[in-house]
């Protein structure tokens, strides 16, 4: 049977193990790829360009934004995250599927305008649990947290639009419905 190469939007609260998700799934498959979005932010201590981010100036994004070249942007804390179109379609070309870790507008708006798209939301055990990850982390002080449980609300609010809820409560089980779910969803055809 001939697979479909899908573009998988996965998206969750801070904290809920989405990047640790989504480094396993990439790993194992060489035909798994994360997208990588652009930015308007500087990079920080570690950060490679064309790696973890596209850093482009503010003016080059605004220029992108006015020409369709996102399927996806926003702008949070004063800078631009978004997803470039030419670098989605060039990976399905190569019949890749891809990944993209984005928060739930950007990912309900991907959906609006792929094809093939697959929306996956990752969910905490339970509120507690999301909130001890988050303090245990500690990278946030307590205004940047009550920000964060803020927006967790309507986080989970846009969680029944999406085609699949996954739990995170243990890695390997999580990994594993991920790994079914996008199997599945590369023999369907629509």
């Amino acid at each position: 049977m001939m697979e479909r190469d899908l573009l998988i939007c996965i998206s969750g609260p801070s904290g809920v193990g989405k990047g640790t998700l989504v480094k396993e799934l990439t790993r194992d498959d060489p035909n798994l790829v994360l997208s990588v979005s652009c930015t308007t932010r500087a990079p920080r201590k570690g950060e490679r360009d064309g790696v973890e981010y596209f850093f482009i100036s503010r003016e080059e994004f605004e220029r992108g934004i006015e020409a369709g070249d996102f399927i996806e942007y926003d702008e949070h804390f004063g800078n631009y995250y978004g997803t470039l179109r030419s670098y989605v379609e060039g990976q399905l070309a190569l019949h890749r599927s891809v990944i993209l870790e984005i928060d739930v507008v950007g990912s309900l708006a991907v959906k609006k305008q792929m094809e093939n798209v697959v929306t996956v939301f990752i969910a905490p055990p339970s509120a507690e649990a999301l909130e001890s990850r988050l303090k245990g982390r500690g990278s946030e002080s307590e205004e940047q947290l009550a920000m964060r449980r803020a927006r967790v609300e309507y986080e989970f609010s846009k969680s029944k639009e999406y085609d699949y809820v996954v739990v995170n409560d243990d890695l390997e089980s999580a990994l594993g419905e991920l790994r079914s779910l996008i199997q599945k969803e590369k023999t369907i055809l629509r």
